[in-house]
């Protein structure tokens, strides 16, 4: 038997996919995976001032075969406190500051890309959540880097991308499951799934959705996902205007209760200008949801190809015209949803995690 390895999680942000990403890796890992978390709030100031606090609070490092922490932590600050005696460390980067789009209003803080940058140079492995992210990060480097006026470190590009590889997460979901059929003589369920942020664009969405209800067409809307602020005008607005089409308004802490919407679900639309992977959008293809995605981002890498024509739309007209004829011609959908959702058990934990566990044996053995 191989031999079972022990390792420390810092994550300074626990909440949305860095929450389900933990504790799906330690739920599934043979090896023992110690967690140490902040609340998922203020994440400028958990980029800048967790270190400091696992500082003082994480147990004596020598305990354990490797570290495992995420992106919005600030690695060299850690190590710089609590060296020597470091163990091999591995970053996970769900997102990352040099690509990540800017609320409107909003100026780039170029102190949370170098924040970045400096985690890779102190980290021993560097993993991203998929191949788009992955090439978006190596080709803003040089140019990000290129800013400085003078005395630029032109050796970190090589430096960082020699330790970094391409890893999906697992999504919490069985790998032996069977979508429910949708209900013929019920309205097609729309799934909203995604935090309510302006990354996700929740505007374009409901623009999509007046459509449908200027036009009459019988829906029904479900909006799911975390909110960590205030509600969005947006969500506030189509509460007014939607009323009793909307059958879920919030975030349902209970996974059985959420899975039991996507279960319901007909349809499940992604408006996002960021995601770096798409845990919600898997997991309700996974329940059966027919996906209406963009042509960019990660969709196009997680969605098969033969899926493409289909469910990827490339402007709001696309989306309005294949969201309309979706709900007209519902319940026969425009793509086989059981063989859709067999695609995505390849994203479940129980598939993904030999790959995670072979990582922290070779990193931590090597």
């Amino acid at each position: 038997m191989k031999q079972r390895l022990r390792y420390l999680f810092l994550e300074p942000f626990f909440g949305g996919s860095h929450r389900d990403f933990a504790e799906g890796l330690i739920a599934h890992s043979r090896h023992r995976i110690d967690l140490l978390t902040l609340p998922a709030h203020f994440w400028k100031w958990r980029m800048r001032g967790a270190a400091l606090h696992f500082a003082k609070k994480a147990p004596p490092l020598d305990a354990y075969d490797g570290l495992v922490v995420t992106d919005l932590m600030s690695l060299a600050d850690f190590k710089a406190l609590r060296a020597p005696g470091f163990p091999p460390t591995l970053v996970y980067f769900h997102e990352n500051q040099l690509t990540y789009p800017l609320a409107p209003g909003e100026g780039m803080d170029y102190h949370f890309g170098f924040t970045n940058i400096t985690t890779a140079l102190a980290a021993d492995r560097i993993l991203f959540n998929s191949r788009t992210q992955f090439d978006a990060f190596f080709d803003g480097l040089p140019p990000f880097l290129n800013m400085m006026p003078d005395y630029g470190p032109n050796w970190v590009t090589a430096s960082i991308r020699q330790k970094s590889h391409v890893l999906y997460p697992g999504c919490r979901f069985p790998s032996h499951i069977d979508p429910t059929p949708n209900a013929p003589d019920a309205p097609p369920l729309i799934i909203w799934n995604h935090r309510w942020e302006f990354d996700k664009d929740p505007d374009e969405f409901f623009r999509a959705i007046g459509k449908l209800h200027d036009d009459n067409l019988d829906f029904r809307i479900a909006l799911l996902g975390e909110n960590f602020q205030a509600v969005p005008k947006a969500f506030i607005a189509a509460k007014e205007r939607y009323g009793s089409r909307i059958v879920q308004y919030g975030y349902v802490k209970s996974r059985e209760e959420y899975t039991e919407w996507l279960r319901r679900g007909a349809f499940v639309i992604s408006t996002a200008i960021q995601e770096n992977f798409g845990i919600s959008v898997v997991e309700a293809m996974r329940f059966g949801c027919v996906p209406l995605l963009p042509h960019r981002l990660s969709y196009p890498e997680i969605l098969p190809m033969d899926f493409h024509a289909a469910c990827l739309y490339h402007d709001t007209e696309d989306l309005v015209e294949k969201l309309s004829a979706m709900v007209r011609t519902f319940p026969r959908p425009p793509v086989d949803r059981e063989q859709l959702a067999r695609h995505m058990s390849r994203y479940a934990w129980e598939e993904r995690i030999r790959f995670y566990d072979d990582e922290f044996e070779r990193m931590a053995l090597a």
